[in-house]
């Protein structure tokens, strides 16, 4: 698996800083404070190993086969760069929140023509300034005033219109 350096943050943070809450802006001040301190971390360091000059040593050290050694252990010392298998699950996570989004555009687009078709009756009611009892009555007669179907009592309000049976024989 070859190695990749990191040269610089893939992440767009001035994309990303639009769409925080404003209640949020201190977490994610922190977390980019985090992440470019890493990153700097990251870069500071080479990008491979420094190189040993083992003749150098071989000269210096008495101990026969020891610099050999400690030339075959750090040859073969590889660290291993971290294997990526995130992506397939936010890959999967992002198709199904896109999916949400359709459906969430789809039932808002239906509301709306819902909405517009209660503005557009309400558009072709007299205003209300202008209606009579009747032309009310006519246009909202769930809201209406009907004394024979449904009578009300003063003060017409909704605490006071309880069935007659229920209120208490006194209060005729």
């Amino acid at each position: 698996m070859a190695s990749r350096r990191i040269a610089q943050s893939r992440v767009n943070w001035s994309a990303l800083a639009e769409r925080v809450p404003p209640n949020q802006k201190a977490n994610f001040a922190a977390f980019k404070t985090k992440s470019d301190t890493y990153l700097r971390s990251v870069l500071a360091n080479p990008e491979n190993p420094p190189q040993i000059n083992w003749s150098h040593y071989k000269q210096l050290i008495p101990v026969a086969g020891m610099v050999d050694t400690f030339q075959k252990q750090y040859e073969a010392l590889k660290i291993p760069y971290p294997t990526e298998n995130v992506t397939p699950q936010v890959e999967a996570q992002l198709k199904e929140t896109q999916s949400d989004i359709e459906t969430f555009k789809k039932n808002s687009q239906a509301r709306i023509a819902e909405f517009q078709k209660s503005i557009e009756h309400l558009k072709s009611l007299l205003p209300y300034e202008q209606m009579t009892m009747e032309d009310f009555r006519d246009a909202h007669p769930e809201l209406a005033l009907d004394p024979i179907n449904r009578p009300t009592f003063w003060p017409h309000d909704a605490e006071e219109q309880r069935d007659i049976k229920d209120r208490p024989q006194g209060d005729h």
